[in-house]
């Protein structure tokens, strides 16, 4: 019994890496642009399948083309925010909202036309070994995907809090009116922000590919729980992503293991962490 509880531990400590580094990149976009960005989940996807061809046409291992696949995406990610993103900033938010669920759709059904809806997947010969501490079993792949989204975000945290770039993504997150009267290019600091959020996507995308493989439509279900996770780490809330991707991974993993048929249930466990965490915030400021 102790094992079993362990192993879903494990499996849960895995899981949250690559939560994590989706929604951080959501959780960016939010605090330092303030809009809700609905296509993050097929920048993913586009990761994904930038990671998957790459893989395919020229040999490159799949966890080596997160680098390419992030790199393609901050690209497009500077033609989406020029020709789209940057002319609804200071508009109502609805209009972000159905701006970004439009160019989320948009890519879906490219990606359909252009791949089909047939899933990929990869075959790499880590994905079939496993390490073994104690009575926790850990695939390789898995492991290797925690090790990255772990070395990416601390990375990020380093460039957001020890970088003059992060202070003054943090200014214009924290006050755009004030970071435009002290001399920042607050549309260049958005450009790149919202470039850095769209690469972590796409990363993760490649994370993803590795697991479990490429869909066009994978992004909607991982865009659906970043949204999760920022509601109960708090809009806009990187630090709190941690451990909010962390609780959504552990909920799932337990309801998986421990509930008959808990694996359609699993993919449900989102909507009851953002209702409570609704709930309990309104009962605290009530």
């Amino acid at each position: 019994m102790m094992d079993l509880f362990l192993q879903t531990l494990a499996n849960a400590l895995i899981q949250s890496g690559t939560y994590a580094l989706a929604s951080s990149g959501l959780a960016l976009a939010v605090g330092v642009l303030h809009i809700v960005n609905f296509a993050h989940g097929e920048f993913l996807m586009v990761g994904a399948f930038v990671a998957y061809w790459l893989s395919v046409l020229a040999g490159i291992d799949p966890i080596v083309s997160l680098v390419p696949a992030g790199a393609v995406m901050f690209a497009a990610s500077g033609v989406i925010y020029q020709a789209s993103i940057r002319r609804v900033l200071l508009a109502p938010e609805l209009n972000a909202l159905l701006l970004t669920f439009g160019i989320g759709i948009t890519l879906q059904n490219l990606a359909v036309l252009v791949f089909g809806a047939t899933p990929r997947v990869v075959h790499t010969a880590y994905q079939l070994t496993a390490v073994t501490l104690g009575p926790v079993s850990v695939g390789v792949a898995p492991l290797i995907t925690l090790i990255v989204s772990v070395a990416l975000l601390a990375g990020m945290y380093a460039v957001l809090y020890r970088t003059g770039v992060g202070k003054s993504i943090r200014a214009v997150a924290q006050n755009r009116t004030g970071a435009h009267l002290v001399g920042l290019d607050v549309d260049r600091i958005y450009l790149l922000t919202f470039g850095i959020a769209s690469a972590l996507a796409a990363i993760a995308g490649a994370m993803v590919l590795v697991r479990i493989g490429a869909s066009p439509h994978m992004g909607f279900g991982f865009v659906l729980k970043a949204f999760a996770i920022i509601v109960m780490a708090g809009l806009g809330n990187l630090t709190g992503v941690l451990w909010a991707s962390l609780v959504l991974a552990t909920a799932e993993a337990f309801v998986r293991t421990y509930v008959p048929g808990g694996g359609g249930a699993a993919e449900a466990v989102f909507f009851l962490l953002i209702f409570f965490t609704l709930v309990w915030r309104s009962w605290r400021t009530a």
